[in-house]
């Protein structure tokens, strides 16, 4: 919402400069977003002028030469060539001299037109940024018809004279603070943040009066949509322009002038945050309204000229020949006003907030009357915003008020009452705040508030009845006025209970340590993803990722379903970095995974760690060398370090994966627990994402939390030297080397401290279908020094446990 700083002044005026009033309101919770310019951005060379006279440009039929008086010291007067049609002698007008700047960030200088130098410019309405998408007035600003009572003294600055330069502040108005929606609800906060005088509000001095009214009949169907309805009908109405002030106020707030009766209505709005619509009262059908909710299919022209179809929850505005108008959205184009309208029904009314948000949305039609009313208007609002309009349809429109009010439904019950307990805030806030200091911040916010014995009995205002409901609200609104900067850094009461983390929540922490300290890089994808990624992924139809969450109202076509895996956004990841000359990637993601058929019609979630590696490993030695390039067993590297920091007894077996090449896959598993899958991706894969060798793998760690050991018992180191013997055996291609280390550490019982793999071999010397592996046995006792002649048994029986996988030792 865009808020121009003179007409917050006109209400709350606190000395203070635009940045200051930044500060202040944002630091009470009246977020500013941005400080606009409307206008020119600086006001120097733009002046009051006289013109002298107006003479015919000898060689340009539509120019004309002006002598005009910009108050010089030595009583010269400027030379202008101007080409508006209403340009005489004797005007008062708006110049700008060499070296002012145009909103357009033209800077003016002496030049020739015709032969003729001109030593500024007099100046029309849009080239000083004064109205925004309205057909301007033709011809130039002539400020005699404006003021027709000021004495405009040639020279004057033109910004004492017109708004020419002013400061608009953009804000976010949060969907709890609808009294925040209008120019009068901003000056109140920041008459409470700043302790300047608030004026009376605008809507004090209403020129109508309640009772019955003929002219026009209102019905309400259904009040559980509609609350309240209210209307006034205007007669002998002129429709015309709106006055400059009043089209500037309306550019500067961001609006477009349009009528002056429409000007009226979006003036009112933005003032009281309060949406209203005019009628044409000759075009309302039987001078009769009725609000209902509309038939399933029925359709309505809009003001924007287009039909909308609507269904049985939406409510319509209608008279005898029909739908209307779409309530709190948006006014039909039969009855809206037009040039030649002379009686105007001026309708204000309060909506149900969700049922205008659901229309806004089914119909995809936003505005500004259906951004207001979504977050629950307070049916008080109607008549500050008659109240307003009507004044200002009397003033500008010359406009008879017929007396009487038509108003369905009335204003609601009195104020709710709040005991605000003096103990209770200081025991929430940590800071104690006197009575009298609570009393007037909550004043200044248009709460009431009368001494209690334990504190205050505290009325909540009309427009606050939807946000302030409990004790709690009101030591919250007395917090962001007093200062939240303000309040003490203290710990919560314990009462005995010390936090601390789970072990799940130690074992995420620790593997996340674990592959930061490997050199990896974190990296945070969406828990959001396209549905295509399976078919990337070439996730064959019936495979258990396919059993995707979809989402019933995404975002985008690329963020409809939640995300089986993260393998996808490390990949997207990858891609980025690889396109951005950056081939070397190392990255993991801890998160959130999902897939369909859980409990009661929910997702299986688990939180899942993914790692991705491409490229090399390392970066170039100083003798030119490359690290290793990504590969399988540089995954699998990365994986034993990581289980093995958290203490994990694993295996991984040959398993193959959609995604993973077929010969370099496989599964992890800890006991009959599959934790996850490692490999390479497929190469059809890589190249869907525009990358080359990768490998990867993800794990499920909640089922590594389950596997791992809360408590990690301290062995002692050996004190007697290890003993250290090799052993190459041959064996079948199909066995694999876990299988083999496994049947060795078995084998050689508990002095047997470490085997390694140091060598592979094969060719003609070992035969067709078998391979050479080369061991190195460690051998260690805790109680003395080992000889050959203590290990020679356990030797034997590794060579025996061998030879029943089919191993033979090498000669």
């Amino acid at each position: 919402m865009r808020v121009p700083l003179p007409w917050l002044y006109e209400y709350c005026d606190p000395g203070l400069d635009v940045h200051a009033i930044e500060e202040r309101l944002t630091m009470t919770g009246t977020k500013v977003e941005a400080i606009l310019r409307q206008g020119v951005e600086h006001t120097e060379g733009f002046v009051v002028g006289r013109v002298i006279s107006a003479e015919q440009h000898p060689d340009a039929d539509r120019l004309k030469v002006c002598e005009v008086d910009v108050g010089a010291r030595d009583g010269a007067h400027a030379t202008i060539v101007c080409g508006a049609p209403n340009v005489a002698g004797g005007q008062t007008v708006a110049v700008a001299t060499p070296g002012a700047v145009l909103p357009n960030g033209i800077e003016l200088d002496r030049r020739k037109l015709r032969g003729i130098v001109s030593e500024g410019m007099i100046l029309a309405e849009d080239e000083l940024d004064l109205v925004a998408g309205a057909e301007r007035a033709p011809g130039i600003i002539v400020l005699d018809e404006l003021m027709l009572d000021a004495e405009l003294a040639p020279g004057a600055p033109l910004a004492e004279v017109l708004p020419i330069a002013t400061d608009v502040l953009e804000l976010e108005i949060t969907p709890n603070r609808p009294d925040c929606l209008g120019v009068y609800g901003v000056a109140r906060e920041l008459h409470a943040a700043t302790g300047a005088p608030l004026s009376e509000p605008p809507w004090v001095a209403d020129p109508g009066a309640e009772g019955a009214l003929g002219a026009a009949e209102v019905i309400v169907e259904c009040p559980d949509l509609c609350p309240r309805f209210t209307a006034r009908v205007f007669e002998d109405v002129a429709i015309g322009p709106s006055p400059l002030w009043l089209r500037a106020r309306l550019a500067a707030a961001g609006q477009r002038s349009i009528s002056n009766v429409v000007d009226i209505t979006n003036y009112a709005m933005l003032l009281t945050g309060q949406p209203l619509h005019a009628f044409d009262l000759d075009r309302v059908a039987g001078a009769k309204l009725v609000v209902r909710r509309a038939g399933a299919g029925e359709r309505v022209q809009t003001l924007d000229g287009q039909t909308r179809t609507l269904d049985d929850e939406m409510v319509v505005i209608d008279d005898d020949d029909g739908p209307t108008s779409i309530a709190g959205v948006m006014g039909g184009a039969r009855s809206e006003v037009g040039s030649d309208t002379t009686r105007v029904l001026m309708e204000v009314a309060t909506w149900s907030g969700p049922n205008i948000h659901r229309t806004s949305w089914a119909l995809g039609l936003r505005s500004e009357a259906s951004s207001r009313f979504e977050k629950q208007l307070q049916p008080e609002q109607c008549m500050h915003a008659q109240a307003v309009a009507a004044r200002l349809m009397v003033e500008l429109c010359g406009a008879t008020l017929l007396p009487g009010t038509i108003d369905v439904g009335g204003a609601p019950a009195e104020r709710e009452v709040i005991r605000l307990r003096q103990a209770r805030v200081g025991a929430l806030l940590g800071l104690p705040i006197e009575r009298e200091r609570q009393a007037e911040i909550l004043r200044a916010l248009d709460f009431t508030a009368r001494d209690a014995a334990d504190g205050l009995d505290v009325g909540v205002p009309p427009l606050r009845r939807s946000d302030v409901t409990r004790e709690v609200d009101l030591i919250e609104e007395i917090a962001r006025i007093e200062g939240l900067e303000q309040l003490p850094a203290t710990l919560p009461a314990r009462r005995g209970a010390a936090g601390r983390l789970s072990h799940a929540q130690r074992v995420r922490r620790a593997a996340e340590d674990a592959l930061v300290g490997r050199g990896l890089h974190e990296i945070v994808g969406w828990s959001f993803t396209e549905p295509s990624l399976l078919d990337r992924l070439q996730v064959p139809a019936g495979h258990p990722l396919r059993e995707v969450v979809a989402i019933e109202n995404p975002m985008s076509d690329g963020q409809s379903i939640m995300r089986p895996t993260l393998i996808g956004s490390l990949l997207d990841a990858a891609r980025h970095n690889v396109a951005r000359n950056g081939p070397d990637v190392a990255i993991f993601e801890s998160g959130t995974v999902y897939r369909a058929g859980g409990e009661e019609g929910l997702a299986r979630e688990h939180h899942g760690l993914g790692a991705l590696l491409h490229g090399h490993l390392g970066a170039r030695t100083w003798g030119g060398q490359e690290g290793a390039e990504a590969g399988f067993f540089a995954a699998k590297a990365l994986l034993e370090s990581l289980l093995g920091h958290l203490g994990v007894r694993f295996t991984v077996e040959r398993e193959e994966w959609p995604f993973l090449h077929p010969g370099r896959s496989a599964a992890v598993h800890a006991d009959a627990q599959l934790l996850g899958l490692l490999g390479e991706l497929h190469p059809l894969v890589s190249e869907q994402w525009d990358l080359d060798r990768a490998a990867v793998f993800a794990i499920d760690l909640g089922k590594v939390a389950a596997a791992a050991p809360e408590v990690r018992a301290f062995v002692p180191f050996g004190s007697f030297p290890p003993l250290r013997q090799d052993l190459a055996v041959t064996l079948p291609d199909a066995v694999p080397a876990a299988q083999l280390t496994a049947t060795v550490r078995e084998a050689g019982g508990p002095e047997l401290e470490d085997v390694r793999i140091f060598d592979l071999y094969t060719g003609e010397q070992v035969g067709e279908g078998r391979r050479s592996l080369a061991l190195t046995l460690t051998f260690r006792a805790i109680e003395r020094t080992l000889t050959d002649e203590d290990v020679a048994p356990r030797r034997k029986r590794i060579v025996d446990a061998l030879a029943a996988i089919g191993g033979e030792l090498r000669g």
